[in-house]
């Protein structure tokens, strides 16, 4: 393999990273719209049952890919339990700014 050739593979690499970087974002911008929903309507940041759902079919995904399931479980949960503290920390926010209205 010639340098231009690792060159290359490395320049495709890079574009995947960025993509990967705006998936995310735009992820985090949709789940924190969950997140003001889920504390406007007092409902918990984890929903249990939808989690092991999405863990379910994105496994299903991963072994459809060619992918290792239980790496991609892992990925999942990890972008998942930054949600959930997204979630809490929204919902505290939230109930912070409801005690101080009401103490107006």
């Amino acid at each position: 393999m010639s340098d231009d050739e690792l060159a290359a593979f490395r320049r495709n690499i890079d574009k995947v990273d960025a993509e990967l970087v705006r998936l995310l974002a735009e992820r985090f911008r949709i789940t924190h719209d969950i997140g003001v929903y889920k504390a406007a309507k007092d409902l918990p940041p984890v929903d249990l049952p939808r989690q092991h759902k999405q863990v379910d079919g994105l496994r299903r995904l991963a072994l459809a890919e060619g992918l290792d399931p239980d790496f991609c479980e892992r990925f999942v949960h990890f972008v998942m339990d930054e949600v959930i503290r997204n979630h809490q920390r929204i919902a505290a926010a939230t109930s912070e700014f409801t005690i101080e209205q009401e103490s107006l």
